[in-house]
């Protein structure tokens, strides 16, 4: 006799997971149908990435260049404070010694009641005359003390100082290695897409580059502007002497720069001692809102942050270290989002 039991039905549960499944299969090969082929980026979109990350390493450079700066001031202070504790250490030896000497001659002397070596002297006017002594002795004394007090406050405010900075020197140390690693990791990754470039574009950008070096730096028209002041010009003509020289950060002169290493090595050659650093820089002297105002050797500063600078060269034009892979040169006023000159 035939079986006349109903089929099993699948679970609903099962169910449900083969049409998830299903559907996902169909979106998938929707997704693989539709999808464009991905598309190796051209020479101009990868030059405009690696301008920005040297941008953003310029930025980062500019913040190393200021942690350097700040190192180096603090292991002088550093210095001249350990020199100073060791020599005020010395000076409180000696008062200690001489408070010494002074409290071992009052114990020899000073055993006997007065009133007694008195009475007992073969030559009471001697005695007095020893007894004035001792008066003198016990002034000196207490004035000795003074001084060695004076000079352990003096000493233990010193030290105090003196691990303060050394504390702030590792931290500053800290920062240096951390903005180095940013500055070395926005070059890499600049150097990466560089080098995802064919051979051919690699040229192509190289010319281009070169062009507008050669254009900027011999055939720029400085116009008849002067120079702000004998030193301003002074340094102009040093930053001049530059041209073609490689950008570098962290560099400042007399080979390679970075943008502030070649201002303020220019200032430098002229007899003028300004900060490190655009950001300082941009505080260093008198500010030119206007462009129409700048006069040959003024600073000129550059984007919101201050992290670029040049030296203002005539006729619209700067003198700069634009960025890495490029060389000193001239450039429009422009080209970089202008902020305010200063006037050193």
């Amino acid at each position: 006799m035939a079986s006349h039991r109903r089929p099993k039905q699948p679970s609903r549960t099962r169910v449900t997971v083969l049409t998830t499944a299903a559907a996902a299969a169909v979106a998938l090969s929707a997704n693989v149908a539709n999808a464009a082929p991905s598309e190796k980026p051209g020479k101009d979109e990868v030059k405009a990435k690696v301008d920005k990350l040297y941008e953003q390493a310029e930025q980062a450079t500019e913040k190393l260049d200021g942690a350097k700066e700040k190192q180096q001031k603090l292991q002088k202070e550093i210095s001249s404070l350990q020199d100073n504790v060791a020599r005020g250490q010395e000076e409180l030896n000696d008062l200690r010694d001489g408070l010494g000497s002074m409290a071992s001659a009052q114990y020899r002397t000073g055993g006997i009641d007065p009133s007694v070596a008195l009475f007992l002297s073969s030559d009471p006017d001697s005695y007095l005359d020893k007894a004035s002594a001792m008066d003198q002795l016990s002034a000196q004394q207490v004035e000795s003390l003074k001084k060695v007090q004076e000079k352990q406050r003096s000493l233990a405010q010193q030290r105090a100082e003196a691990s303060e900075k050394l504390k702030d020197l590792a931290d500053t140390r800290a920062e240096l290695a951390k903005k180095k690693k940013e500055v070395q990791g926005k070059l890499g990754e600049a150097q990466r897409l560089l080098n995802s470039l064919t051979a051919k574009e690699k040229a192509a950008l190289a010319a281009k580059e070169q062009e507008r070096a050669t254009r900027a730096s011999e055939r720029v028209d400085l116009g008849t502007t002067k120079a702000a002041s004998g030193r301003a010009g002074a340094a102009f003509a040093a930053a001049q002497r530059a041209i073609g020289s490689p950008y570098v950060y962290g560099a400042s002169g007399p080979s390679s720069f970075d943008c502030s290493g070649l201002t303020s090595w220019a200032y430098a050659q002229a007899g003028v001692s300004i900060p490190r650093t655009s950001e300082a820089q941009a505080n260093a002297g008198t500010r030119i809102y206007s462009q129409s105002g700048l006069q040959v050797g003024d600073l000129v500063i550059f984007y919101g942050d201050f992290h670029h600078v040049g030296l203002y060269a005539g006729n619209g034009q700067v003198l700069h270290a634009p960025h890495t892979g490029a060389v000193v040169r001239y450039e429009s006023i422009g080209n970089m989002p202008f902020q305010f000159g200063v006037r050193i």
